[in-house]
């Protein structure tokens, strides 16, 4: 996830250290914060495998900045990665919303629309978060009232998500679209 994040950032335009950990922080939120401890591992990982290229900007104080670009193997790596989401970047909400961040840029609506049909189909699954004897709880059967809470308002933003997959692939499929 956070390559992925490294990568989709910096397709939209070159960026320091300190604003790529920004605005990945902004993309995940309080959930799952970046450390500079995985962040700037993570992109000597990139640069080493020509994934991105930096160079030093003089910065707007007295230190100097390494600005970071993505190189063209950068760019099909992203690219791969937005085709082939691993199935946790699918099932987990907070991985499958990176993808969606930078989705738009696989050019072809019908790979973006297979990814979405991904994410849908894992939705359609019927799960909880508690199950009796292997059966997914539901809201209206539980009794405790902060589980009923969690089963309902989970039920509520699945019921959203779904219907706006099925929209968006609905948009991407159509034949001015794809024609």
């Amino acid at each position: 996830m956070l390559e992925l994040s490294i990568l989709g950032f910096l397709a939209e335009e070159p960026l320091h250290g300190y604003e790529l950990k920004e605005r990945i922080t902004a993309l995940t939120g309080h959930v799952r914060p970046v450390s500079d401890g995985a962040l700037y591992p993570a992109i000597t990982r990139l640069v080493a495998a020509g994934r991105l290229d930096q160079h030093t900007e003089d910065g707007a104080g007295a230190a100097p900045r390494r600005v970071l670009t993505l190189t063209e193997r950068g760019r099909a790596d992203l690219l791969e990665r937005l085709r082939r989401p691993k199935q946790a970047e699918i099932t987990d909400h907070v991985r499958f919303n990176t993808v969606l961040a930078f989705l738009r840029h696989l050019p072809d609506p019908a790979e973006q629309s297979a990814v979405l049909r991904r994410r849908l189909d894992f939705l359609e699954t019927p799960a909880s978060f508690f199950y009796v004897g292997g059966e997914p709880v539901r809201a209206e059967r539980e009794d405790d009232l902060f589980r009923r809470g969690m089963l309902q308002v989970a039920r509520a933003t699945g019921q959203a998500e779904r219907a706006w997959l099925r929209e968006a692939i609905a948009e991407l499929t159509a034949p001015d679209r794809t024609g």
